[in-house]
């Protein structure tokens, strides 16, 4: 076995003591209280160390602050303790709303570790045990939340060696390393285009913590200086000069966010059959996915992304959490160039090549194509209706900037849906069924078609005028649905009788035979 998993149990573990948190915690629960404290020193410098009434308030609601989270933490720090036994893992937090919580060792799909940056300046992490529940409080209370590196990486040993115990399990190669890092995938970072809206987030946070403070940001010399500066020039010019900044700014810090979620990144094949992901430049995370409970992969494409030839490899997994559990920790790889998610894929499920590739796939009716089309039409009337509207009571100019919009939008959302329709397709591949779909985001899932456990059919009144329906392939991995988009009734029924026979067999009616 690795490093990680080397089982050496110290002499007071063998009788099953019970482990407590580590002092250190509490000052990592106090580290909160820097944030407002920065902020409140901060408007003091603004406002020349003037003090005022909201001031003394703000001040006193940090000392409350302070109480409070000491409280918390030395309550948290006496009453959660946890031991690991031959065949359960137990864990016991709280004082008047008391928790006890045990899990079964043969029940636990993983072990992760995360480390946020004060966790790190203190020594400590976070370890974290899934036992596949998909309820949201029993995948939050199990987790360890401030003990030492050392303490979780002998934790996490000892609960796979128990777990794993008395089973034949592959052995990794000599090496094992699937996926390394490589700087040059730095240039996928500013394609993320969530960025943007970081920006407006972080700009409406930081105007309404002034506000509170009293402080109206309108009247910061920095502010004064930038409306004497460009309070003259045309509207267009200032609304596409801020259009380009926020751009600018959002790939940055869309580059910042590529660098602190996957400086370090490694993914690993380890003896036992898991794939060991590790990442994070200032909070450090270790996720753990059984092979055994690979149900398939799934390669993702934004448009961005795509124009620079790029995606994302996630796995589709049960044991993974709840669907906010298994969005976080699916990921396989970063954005990187294609043919790396591609060789990730071949390695990670080794069918052969081209198990997710979209060559080869079934077209979908020309139906979906109209109706695609039909819905980009709508939405750009709809769009260029509002200003055109408005017009009518408020001057002509914004009637002129809504037929400017609509005839804009037309040729754009037609691009779009023509797009949406060459991504759908679905083909079997050996033990899998292949589908794809997106129209900003491609999705190709490849899923084992054993692991389908039923079929969802569902049709909107829009589909049921065109004669098309959604099949959805239920699962207890990933999604927990996975969807074949805008198939003909026929072919949806084919489809699903073909991929897992005998499963639809109870709700078919046969016609009978007349010959």
């Amino acid at each position: 076995m690795t490093s990680d998993t080397t089982v050496r149990p110290p002499a007071h573990e063998a009788g099953h003591d019970w482990g407590r948190l580590n002092s250190r915690l509490l000052l990592v629960n106090l580290s909160i209280l820097a944030a407002p404290v920065a902020m409140f020193l901060v408007s003091l410098a603004v406002t020349g160390g003037d003090t005022n009434l909201q001031v003394i308030i703000t001040l006193g609601s940090l000392f409350v602050t302070f109480l409070v989270i000491s409280g918390i933490g030395l309550m948290r720090l006496f009453t959660t303790r946890y031991r690991l036994t031959d065949d359960r893992f137990e864990l016991h937090t709280g004082l008047l709303f008391r928790s006890e919580r045990s899990v079964p060792i043969g029940r636990i799909r993983g072990v992760d570790l995360t480390a946020n940056p004060v966790h790190r300046i203190f020594g400590l992490t976070t370890l974290r045990i899934d036992s596949g529940d998909q309820s949201d409080a029993a995948a939050r209370r199990l987790a360890l939340d401030g003990i030492t590196k050392a303490e979780a990486l002998e934790l996490r040993g000892r609960i796979i060696a128990l777990r794993d115990a008395g089973q034949a399990r592959p052995v990794a190669d000599s090496d094992g390393v699937l996926s390394r890092l490589d700087w040059s995938w730095l240039r996928y970072g500013p394609l993320t285009l969530w960025g943007v809206g970081g920006v407006f987030i972080a700009v409406a946070s930081a105007y309404r913590t002034l506000s509170e403070l009293q402080v109206n940001p309108l009247d910061l010399g920095i502010i004064k200086d930038l409306e004497d500066r460009f309070g003259t020039i045309p509207l267009w010019y200032g609304l596409l000069l801020a259009a380009v900044l926020i751009v600018v700014l959002g790939m940055i810090g869309s580059t910042a966010t590529f660098i602190e979620n996957w400086a370090g990144y490694e993914l690993r094949r380890e003896d036992g059959g898991i794939f060991r992901i590790r990442r994070g430049l200032l909070a450090t995370r270790s996720v753990s996915i059984e092979e055994r409970h690979l149900r398939g992969l799934e390669l993702v494409e934004p448009i961005p992304l795509r124009w620079a030839k790029g995606a994302k490899l996630n796995a589709v997994a049960s044991g993974l959490g709840n669907q906010e559990d298994n969005r976080r920790r699916r990921a396989l790889t970063p954005p990187t160039p294609r043919g790396e998610a591609l060789r990730v894929a071949a390695e990670a499920l080794p069918t052969g090549s081209g198990l997710i590739e979209r060559k080869g796939l079934l077209p979908h009716p020309r139906a979906a194509l109209r109706r695609r089309i039909n819905r980009a039409l709508i939405w750009s009337v709809l769009i260029a209706a509002v200003p055109v509207g408005l017009g009518l009571w408020l001057g002509s100019w914004l009637v002129i900037t809504g037929v400017i919009t609509g005839v804009v939008l037309v040729p754009v959302l037609v691009a779009f849906a023509v797009g949406a329709y060459h991504s759908l397709g679905h083909l079997l591949r050996g033990r899998f069924l292949v589908m794809c779909s997106g129209a900003f985001a491609r999705r190709t899932v490849a899923h084992q078609r054993e692991a389908i456990i039923g079929w969802k059919f569902s049709r909107t009144p829009f589909q049921r005028r065109v004669g098309l329906i959604t099949l959805g392939a239920t699962t207890a991995a990933g999604e927990g649905v996975y969807h074949v988009h805008d198939l003909t009734e026929g072919q949806g029924i084919a489809l699903a009788e073909t991929a897992v026979p005998g499963l639809l067999a109870p709700f078919i009616e046969r016609a009978p035979d007349r010959g």
